[in-house]
């Protein structure tokens, strides 16, 4: 598969498909790999790849990934961000859809901070989000799942490191989406597609606070998965959500 590098950054990518083009994020929190599409609850790179020019990545120091990196002790989303974007620099594209599973919906926030002129719309597929009752459900899952297999690989990285980016990453910001502030969410322009969930790790209610926060969001019905002709018409919704949003691309 492809990569590209930028510093000590190095970003392992893989696209499908024609079209104008749509970001797509698996879910499996820092453990986010384009080999987990499969178990993700519709496969985004099959199911759009006749519609969009799909592209994917590792996210960074995700454990069983070919991306690596620093794992920075601030600004963690921020990181995620400019990897994100600067994949799409490496390969020309200024405007762009995003689909984020999971760990996709903090994502989807940041990009948009960070870029609001290039990302046309955004889904966010069962969004991670602040659980009051579950406050350390994410931090907890990266220290306990994702830091010990990435420390057998990477023993330059300490413990106090991990906790810190964590820290970062769930900690500073614990509330609602965690990579941006309600405010934020008040004053984003882009359009929304929210399809919630009800985990502690995608938990129901934050994903509903952003459809009723972003003056742009749209919301799937919820329960989706159940039901096959529900799941089946939620897909075509999130096609024709994408497809109304394509602008004409202009190359960087």
């Amino acid at each position: 598969m492809p990569f590209y590098t930028r510093g000590d950054v190095r970003i392992q990518y893989e696209e499908v498909g024609s079209g104008f083009p749509l970001l797509a994020t698996p879910g499996g929190g820092l453990d986010s790999v384009m080999a987990g599409w499969p178990d993700q609850v519709f496969d985004a790179m099959d199911v759009f790849k006749d519609d969009f020019r799909c592209i994917t990545l590792d996210q960074r120091n995700a454990n069983g990934g070919g991306s690596t990196g620093p794992v920075p002790t601030d600004d963690g989303w921020g990181a995620f961000a400019d990897d994100q974007l600067g994949l799409m620099d490496h390969l020309g594209i200024d405007r762009f859809l995003f689909i984020g599973y999971c760990i996709g919906g903090p994502f989807a926030m940041k990009l948009i901070e960070r870029a609001p002129d290039r990302v046309a719309a955004a889904v966010l597929c069962q969004p991670v989000g602040h659980h009051p009752e579950f406050p350390d459900a994410m931090y907890d899952s990266g220290k306990d799942v994702w830091a010990p297999k990435l420390r057998a690989s990477r023993p330059d990285v300490s413990m106090e490191t991990v906790e810190a980016y964590l820290h970062s990453l769930y900690r500073v910001n614990p509330d609602f989406m965690y990579s941006v502030t309600r405010d934020f969410a008040r004053a984003c322009q882009t359009p929304l597609l929210i399809m919630p969930d009800d985990t502690p790790t995608h938990p129901y209610q934050p994903a509903m606070d952003l459809v009723e926060l972003a003056p742009r969001a749209e919301v799937t019905e919820y329960p989706w998965k159940e039901s096959p002709d529900i799941y089946d018409k939620t897909i075509s919704q999130v096609r024709e959500f994408l497809k109304a949003h394509t602008q004409v691309n202009v190359a960087v």
